[in-house]
């Protein structure tokens, strides 16, 4: 299997494990301060990552060089996950999945600022092909509200987050000097646990973690192991064989998996209407799978 083909697979999964933590999350995010719990997912995360590190590649030399990269990779990221679970509080889950698949066009414009990326015009048609899905379901497929652009407060507060998350996409490439995926993941990690707590160190102190519902915990265990250490070793090691824009043209598949999810605990599926949304979305992804014309120049894997 080729670097690209694993880089498409690391995607796919990643899409599929991201998607679990907005169906938890907005189960989760009324009972605990977003901050605190970012705090110890990231700690958390590092822990895992990091006794992975050691036990496969180590810790090279290089690794330890310009270590401000680490802080400003996971202050960013950092950044997306505060807002993301300060959203939930009020979106619904499939709402704030279709905001997360405007990532891809945010990330794209990114990628060409930072790396010079270039987006054909068939791939800037499927980015907005995606967006017009993502917006539709956003707006619950009113166009008396699209027309009045009524998004409700969760959906807007996640929507900054989420151009966190799509600057940093092409940020690691740009930043990644060799270091293999894992060790750079945990030292993402560790910057990020160090920025977020002590920005959320009042709010840790204040919560009651012993009086949190199981709920809180499970969440935790969840973007701990899953939708944080696991996705973030796929997305280092995707983006260092694809461009950008193709890497977050899997969060397109978002939607679809929390539609899965939340049929599965009972919450029924959306109208017909903004599923026809959803199919948007899917179809963006094929286009931008199909389109291998314009690929900025890839680095190897260490």
């Amino acid at each position: 299997m080729t670097g690209q083909a694993r880089g498409h697979l690391a995607m796919l999964t990643f899409s599929a494990l991201v998607a679990g933590s907005f169906s938890l999350g907005v189960l989760a995010a009324p009972h605990v301060d977003p901050a605190a719990l970012t705090a110890l997912r990231f700690w958390l995360a590092a822990a895992i990552v990091g006794t992975a590190a050691a036990l496969t590649t180590g810790f090279p030399r290089r690794a330890l060089q310009a270590p401000w990269r680490y802080l400003l990779l996971g202050g960013t990221f950092g950044i997306y996950f505060v807002l993301m679970f300060e959203g939930l509080k009020t979106a619904q889950a499939v709402s704030a999945s279709a905001v997360f698949t405007l990532t891809p066009v945010i990330s794209g414009i990114a990628g060409w600022f930072l790396l010079r990326q270039v987006t054909t015009p068939r791939m800037a048609l499927a980015l907005a092909i995606g967006a017009t899905g993502a917006v539709w379901v956003i707006f619950r497929a009113d166009l008396a509200a699209l027309a009045r652009f009524e998004i409700g407060k969760g959906e807007a507060i996640f929507f900054f987050g989420c151009i966190a998350h799509a600057v940093y996409t092409p940020m690691v490439r740009k930043l990644n000097r060799g270091e293999p995926a894992v060790v750079f993941t945990f030292g993402m990690l560790l910057g990020g646990g160090v920025l977020v707590t002590a920005w959320a160190w009042p709010a840790i102190r204040a919560t009651d973690w012993a009086a949190l519902p199981g709920i809180v915990w499970i969440t935790l265990a969840y973007v701990s192991v899953f939708a944080s250490a696991g996705t973030f070793v796929l997305l280092q090691y995707a983006t260092l064989h694809l461009p950008s824009a193709k890497v977050m043209a899997y969060t397109y598949l978002t939607p679809s998996w929390v539609i899965v999810l939340e049929y599965a605990l009972g919450n029924g599926l959306p109208t017909p209407w903004v599923l026809g949304g959803v199919a948007l979305t899917v179809l963006a992804l094929l286009m931008l799978l199909r389109d291998d014309d314009a690929r900025a120049p890839v680095p190897q894997s260490p």
